[in-house]
């Protein structure tokens, strides 16, 4: 497909990364049809200009770009969405990948790897930082598997501990014992292959939010 056939919308709450990437992505003869400086500015643009791609960072002010992507998707976007972001951890590309995201890029990559990744979305196909081995690709897939065990009642509790509600907190806004609220803790914990005692799921929460709150 010919560069000015498609358009691109970025997203980057760095203003030094974000006028790079357009520079460069507009020396190179891409259609950039709009950019934000975070997520809400980021969905807004999505939803109106309808862009082939979105290049989306996930460590964004108001929105994260998960949320862009889950909302997006929620409103039916045709969008196709790749991460560009400093986070190589499993449990990140774990959640992107639940959003059926097309592409995963780190910051650190060329802008070379930029374009590959392109030319093989629009061709259909994902695509995923070289940076990751077949092993960190592995193990992204293992930690989905454990989020997919999480029951809908699990996830809300996982999100109310993100949102630092203690356990007492969160049973008087379910309308349920404490005790059901820690039975719930005691699975999830489980399910997540979390070991430790005291607040280690809470510590996990405040760790990953973004994947927390996204769920």
């Amino acid at each position: 497909m010919a560069r000015k056939n498609f358009s691109i919308v970025i997203a980057d709450d760095h203003p030094l990364l974000l006028t790079g990437l357009k520079e460069e992505l507009l020396s190179n003869q891409y259609n950039v049809v709009a950019e934000a400086s975070n997520g809400i500015q980021a969905l807004e643009i999505i939803l109106k200009f309808k862009p082939t791609l979105a290049l989306l960072d996930i460590d964004m002010p108001l929105l994260t770009g998960l949320e862009v992507i889950r909302l997006a998707k929620e409103k039916e976007s045709e969008t196709k969405f790749i991460v560009l972001s400093f986070h190589k951890e499993p449990i990140y590309v774990a959640q992107a990948k639940a959003l059926q995201i097309s592409g995963y890029l780190l910051k650190e990559d060329s802008f070379l790897e930029i374009e590959k990744c392109m030319e093989a979305v629009l061709e259909g196909r994902e695509f995923f930082s070289n940076s990751f081995d077949t092993f960190s690709l592995k193990n992204a897939s293992v930690e989905l598997k454990k989020l997919q065990l999480l029951t809908p009642s699990e996830i809300t509790i996982l999100k109310l501990i993100a949102q630092q509600m203690t356990t007492l907190a969160i049973a008087s806004a379910l309308s349920v014992s404490s005790r059901t609220i820690e039975k719930h803790r005691s699975n999830i914990k489980l399910k997540l292959a979390i070991e430790g005692r005291t607040n280690v799921l809470t510590k996990w929460c405040l760790t990953h939010k973004n994947i927390a709150l996204n769920l």
